[in-house]
This record gives C-alpha cells, structure tokens and sequence, in this order.
C-alpha cells in the first residue's frame, strides 16, 4: 500500500514538474523575443561604443558549460580588450592575483575591463545578447549561471545536480549580491535554486533581478 502511494506522488511529482518545465520554456520563447526587439536599438548604441572605446569585436563568446555538462557558448557584449587572455597570463604571474582567481574566477578592479565594459557590467548590458542562447535552448530566463570548466569542479558530489538544469541569465545568486558575496555562498545559492525551482521562486527572483540591476548591487 505505502509502495503504491509513494509512486502515485513520484507520478504526480514527476507531472507536475514536465508542466512547470514546457510553461518555463514557453515563457522564455515569448518575454526573450519581446526583449529582443525591443533592445534592438540598444545593440547598435552600445556595438558603436565599444567600437570607438577599444579595438576588436562587439560580441564576445565565451565557452560554458551547460545542462547535463553540454559546452556552451555564451554571447556578451565584449567588455575587455580584445587581448584579454594574454593579459589575465601576465597578471597570474603575481601570487596574490593568482590566488583570487583560483578562488573566484574574476579578479576586485580587473584591469583588462575597458572604460566602456565598465559601465556595460555595471549596468548588466553585457549581458542582453544572452536573450540569443534563451531562443538557441542554451539557457533559460531563470537558473544557475553557467560555468567553465575549472568551476564546476569546486561543486563536489553536487556537481551532478548542478548540471542537472538549465542555466539561466540571472538566478538567485545573480540577484542576491553577484561580486558582494563569497563563492562558497554563491554555491550554495545556486544549489538552493536547483532544490526548489518552482514558478514562485522564479517570480520572485525576476523582481528580485530588476531591483538589482536598477540598483547596481553586485556588478562589477
């Protein structure tokens, strides 16, 4: 009796978790094509401004990994000199700088950041040509931010789990203080998110997401 009770909620459980997942994904399609031609003027402001303020393209890719460990390649508006990882091998030369890296993956006041990815990161605009991995499948409006290979390390026995959804353009790290917070608690954000992703927690992270940007919280 308790065996077939146990798999009518697993059913149920199972059902209800398809139904969440087909709306998510409906509700990227519509609200990401919406905000992309809406943003279309944007795109062409801010690729002539990168284009005065530094050399090399407007887009960036960078190579991700995505849901159940498929690479990724996530677009952003470039924010660093085209020479970038040149300069990161220069700067990893320096102990202490090597040592924030291999802690947090980005490094306090990086001097590789151009004058106009200043201000793209510090308003989030780097990161509107994501809205292209939403329409690809790639990524979701909501999830854990996707990472590269070396972070997904620091995730342990959870790293299953982690890879286990779809990841987003803003989560519940992404709207909880970004750089103001340690990585260990933005691991356990993100983990926080996987265990209870429901369309509650997702309305409630969008909200959350527009008063941090309106804000600046976290972006660097």
């Amino acid at each position: 009796m308790s065996n077939s009770i146990d798999s009518k909620n697993d059913n149920r459980t199972k059902i209800g978790l398809t139904v969440y997942l087909g709306f998510k994904r409906i509700f990227d399609l519509l609200v990401s094509s919406l905000v992309f031609i809406i943003c279309i003027p944007i795109f062409l402001i801010v690729g002539i401004f990168i284009k005065i303020d530094s050399r090399g393209p407007v887009f960036y890719k960078h190579k991700r990994i995505g849901k159940n460990g498929k690479t990724i390649y996530l677009y952003k508006f470039r924010s660093m000199y085209n020479d970038a990882d040149v300069r990161l091998k220069e700067l990893l030369k320096d102990p202490k700088i090597k040592k924030e890296w291999e802690e947090n993956y980005k490094l306090h006041n990086d001097p590789r950041i151009t004058r106009v990815g200043k201000i793209l990161r510090r308003t989030s605009i780097d990161e509107l040509p994501q809205l292209l991995n939403i329409l690809k499948g790639d990524m979701s409006l909501i999830g854990p931010r996707p990472l590269v290979d070396g972070e997904i390390e620091k995730y342990g026995k959870n790293k299953s789990k982690f890879l286990s959804v779809t990841p987003g353009l803003t989560g519940f790290w992404a709207c909880s203080g970004r750089s103001n917070i340690t990585y260990k608690e933005r691991m356990e954000l993100e983990l926080y998110y996987v265990d209870h992703m429901s369309l509650f927690l997702d309305i409630k992270i969008i909200f959350k997401t527009i008063i941090a940007v309106l804000k600046g919280h976290g972006a660097k």
